[in-house]
């Protein structure tokens, strides 16, 4: 009981760096699109402003799965890291890459300097939630074993090729429609008109690819096609579905609020879909979650630290994103601190 609860905090966890990290990964795949030094100067201006408050906090939800993995599921840990570093490898080397690129490109004072960050951080969100994807896709299609010796195989097949794909597309997705919210938030029409029409490109593409998904699932991981295709894992598959229709809806809209939200809808329905497709496994179909779990006091604890977490840091991670939203984190600008120190000093 406790493991399956536990199970279900991992799958949340999973959820949320999908939607939080896949913004910032998205901004990231759009300053990479965004064309020349000139004519990408406002999109790139806009995703440097909307990334620097947030971008580092959401690596909280990559750390909170690492550690659910490793300590409430060793034996699933051990498998998937064994057979799929490779990725992962690239993966982690990506997400640091993509920091440092960003913290540095900004205050890098030659040009040559600001486009060479400027190209790692943009290279860097696009392959990163690539290898990721193809990770999660090698477990999805049960090639996760015991004794699995990491073949290219484990990660490169169709499956994990197209989730890898899919991790992508949503992201580019959640970057363009929060980018499109915070453009109204700047009071940039142009911009907001910009990212709403790369958003509904974006949904269209992760629509396409979800379908494609589904088909090649059918042969090269049935038991998650046929968890998709019933019970719980049909009904999420459903609302994410419904989502994306009431998110292109919105796109339309000049005015559409709401979009941030039922975009967020779309990619952690999916998530949640490939997670209850996959029960009452870890990896289908060879590790159970309770086999795959590790001892009971030590899941009891985890809970306990969940517990705690759930109470005192994701309550102050909230109130962050809330005040994001709001423009109530933005950066000082020479003229605030000048006018700062004028009121000192009368």
């Amino acid at each position: 009981m406790i493991a399956g609860v536990i199970a279900v905090v991992l799958l949340l966890a999973i959820a949320a760096y999908a939607c939080a990290g896949g913004t910032d990964y998205g901004a990231g795949f759009w300053d990479l699109t965004a064309g020349s030094a000139e004519r990408g100067k406002r999109p790139r201006w806009l995703i440097d402003h909307a990334m620097a408050p947030v971008w580092e906090v959401n690596n909280v939800w990559l750390i909170f799965v690492l550690v659910i993995m490793w300590t409430g599921f060793p034996v699933f840990f051990q498998q998937v890291f064994t057979a799929m570093w490779l990725p992962l490898a690239l993966a982690t080397v990506g997400i640091v890459l993509r920091g440092a690129g960003f913290a540095l490109r900004k205050p890098a004072r030659r040009l040559a300097g600001r486009r060479l960050y400027g190209a790692i951080f943009a290279v860097a969100s696009l392959l990163t939630p690539f290898f990721l994807g193809a990770a999660a896709g090698g477990v999805a299609s049960g090639r996760v074993t015991a004794g699995t010796a990491a073949p290219a195989d484990a990660w490169s097949n169709p499956t994990s090729v197209l989730f890898g794909l899919l991790a992508v597309a949503t992201t580019a997705l959640l970057g363009a429609v929060f980018l499109a919210a915070d453009a109204r938030r700047f009071q940039a029409p142009d911009l907001d008109g910009y990212f709403r029409r790369r958003a509904m490109g974006a949904l269209v593409v992760v629509a396409v690819l979800a379908v494609i998904t589904l088909a090649v699932t059918h042969q090269d991981a049935p038991h998650v096609w046929h968890g998709l295709t019933h019970g719980v894992g049909l009904f999420f598959v459903v609302v994410a579905a419904l989502a994306t229709l009431v998110t292109a809806w919105l796109l339309v809209r000049p005015s559409g609020a709401w979009s941030r939200v039922t975009a967020v809808a779309v990619v952690a329905s999916a998530v949640i879909a490939w997670g209850m497709a996959q029960r009452p496994y870890v990896v289908p179909t060879s590790l159970t979650v309770a086999d795959g779990a590790g001892a009971h006091t030590t899941l009891r604890w985890l809970g306990l630290v969940t517990l705690v977490a759930v109470v005192l840091v994701f309550p102050a991670i909230a109130l962050l994103y809330w005040l994001d939203t709001r423009g109530e984190l933005e950066g000082l600008t020479d003229a605030d601190l000048r006018r700062g120190g004028a009121g000192d000093e009368g």
